[in-house]
């Protein structure tokens, strides 16, 4: 019985002492301050913020915010697979086409196919980036992969693979990626 009357009590406690908010006090007149990003987002992100743009016209003849991080158009291409390999693709795999500036870091931009079928013809812009404030500019390495689980992060053996191997710049058309082998 006395348990039972001791169970709140003993409940907030554990709150309050459990809480690991990191809370700094408060300061008074202290100024916000925008967060430092350079320990998230690669180098050569920054390029972004190097010169103020101007505000885009809108449709209605206005003038409206510029996109953030904008850059060129999209690169297009065929995906095919070499000789041999065809029947070595299982049912479910997902097909990830990946585009690096070669910073480190997060890729500029993904796109992930599942079920592909061969040729594949792709198109990868600006609008498949993974951080939309990194500019779609060049050079840009393009890379297929054909991932048998369909997880992005793991890289099993029988995974095929192919990259172009020069860097291609926004607006190529008619790229061709052969993947030939395992990675």
């Amino acid at each position: 019985m006395r348990i039972r009357s001791l169970l709140p009590v003993l409940m907030v406690w554990l709150a309050v002492l459990g809480c690991d908010r990191n809370m700094e006090p408060f300061v008074p007149g202290e100024k916000p301050q925008p967060p430092d990003l350079t320990k998230i987002f690669p180098a050569g992100a920054e390029r972004t913020a190097a010169a103020p743009r101007e505000a885009a016209p809108t449709p209605s003849g206005g003038r409206g915010a510029a996109p953030v991080g904008g850059g060129g158009a999209a690169i297009e291409g065929t995906i095919e697979l070499a000789a041999g390999l065809e029947g070595r693709i299982p049912p479910g795999a997902v097909l990830f086409l990946i585009a690096r500036t070669g910073n480190p870091g997060p890729p500029l931009a993904v796109k992930r196919i599942a079920s592909p079928s061969f040729p594949f013809a792709f198109k990868i812009g600006p609008e498949d980036r993974m951080i939309q404030a990194m500019p779609f500019v060049g050079p840009i390495q393009i890379s297929a992969r054909i991932d048998r689980d369909g997880n992005a992060m793991t890289r099993d053996p029988g995974d095929l693979e192919s990259e172009v191997a020069t860097g291609v710049e926004p607006g190529a058309t008619d790229l061709v990626i052969e993947i030939k082998g395992e990675i």
